[in-house]
């Protein structure tokens, strides 16, 4: 580095000026990063009350209608996002679980656990269209837009149901080794699954009808939800145990493992912001920072609310749903009902927004 002081002037060499500009641009960066990590900056923003009969399952988001499809039991609420007024409902969903959304079909779809169904819907109308028969137990669903198919997650019948988006027929299903819980598809042609009861991960090629990889998700036990940064591959899995098992999709090996809540049962990541998320039945949103490929950081647990342990998001606002409801004891315990479920108060279920 060559300085000279002429007449109270400094004059720097290009290499010098090089090396300043790479320090002021690497502190910048931390500062950036850090400012990030501070706080997510999630907080409840809306509490919209919704009612209605039904437990649920899995929230999804419609971007292209600015719509919440929430699962009731045995039906499926649509609510406008922004004002929180039901829009739609679609009936005889028995035991519905999930539900995937084709939009180059126009079309939805619904796991139906109790009889082992999906049921087919108009995206825009949302009039029934018919239905198709999985393996038993189709639990969580999710849509494919590289080879344009529908796939349910078989619990009772450790497997894949590949359906075809546009004709509505069935592909063929997959068995898969274990309990499948959430998938997620890289947008590439193949499909990741959680298998929960060996706590591993499975690729699956949707076009080809098997499975093409497996691994371990070890020390994950139990996952559950899972998520997907596709630029970046990188799968983010909810386990059981307490954390949240990321994955380096093409090494197939879990590379961190960051804390979360108790009780996951949903995650998300957000491309724009880097953010991964866990819902956590214990009342929390724990929100994982991806500060690069290989390094994870916990940025903090949000307060939510008791039970709230499923989520979908939105990437244009960056908003967090989660739903939950209010409940009163459970009933005793007996031989044929050892773990009774607590009723849901009337009128307490409620639709709650988180944002920035």
């Amino acid at each position: 580095m060559k300085i000279q002081n002429r007449n109270s002037r400094f004059i720097v060499s290009p290499s010098a000026k090089t090396i300043i500009l790479m320090v002021l641009a690497l502190s910048a960066l931390m500062f950036s990063t850090a400012a990030a990590l501070a706080a997510s900056g999630y907080h409840e923003i809306n509490r919209f009350k919704l009612g209605g009969e039904g437990f649920w399952d899995y929230l999804t988001f419609d971007p292209s209608g600015n719509r919440v499809f929430i699962s009731r039991g045995t039906h499926v609420m649509v609510v406008d996002a922004k004002s929180g007024k039901v829009v739609g409902d679609i009936p005889d969903t028995p035991g519905v679980h999930g539900i995937a959304l084709a939009p180059e079909s126009h079309r939805g779809f619904t796991s139906n656990g109790r009889n082992a169904t999906v049921t087919i819907f108009d995206l825009e109308n949302l009039k029934t269209l018919g239905s198709v028969t999985t393996e038993a137990g189709p639990d969580a669903i999710i849509y494919d837009s590289k080879t344009q198919s529908v796939l349910t997650m078989n619990g009772r019948g450790q497997s894949a149901t590949v359906i075809d988006a546009a004709t509505g027929k069935v592909k063929g299903s997959v068995p898969l080794g274990g309990r499948p819980e959430f998938a997620q598809a890289d947008g590439k042609g193949k499909v990741f699954i959680n298998l929960e009861d060996k706590s591993e991960q499975v690729e699956l090629d949707p076009a080809a009808l098997k499975v093409t990889r497996r691994w371990s998700l070890a020390p994950c036990e139990e996952p559950s939800g899972l998520a997907i940064d596709r630029q970046h591959r990188r799968l983010f899995a909810g386990c059981h145990n307490k954390m949240m098992a990321v994955v380096d999709i093409d090494a197939g090996k879990v590379i961190a493992t960051p804390a979360i809540g108790q009780g996951v049962d949903a995650n998300g990541f957000d491309p724009a912001t880097q953010f991964a998320f866990s819902s956590n039945g214990d009342g929390t949103l724990t929100v994982v920072h991806e500060d690069s490929p290989d390094k994870f950081t916990v940025v903090e647990n949000v307060k939510t609310a008791p039970r709230a342990r499923t989520m979908t998001l939105d990437e244009k606002t960056h908003n967090v749903f989660l739903v939950t409801a209010e409940f009163g004891p459970a009933p005793t315990a007996t031989t044929e009902n050892p773990r009774p479920r607590p009723p849901m108060l009337p009128d307490s279920f409620v639709l709650l927004v988180f944002g920035r």
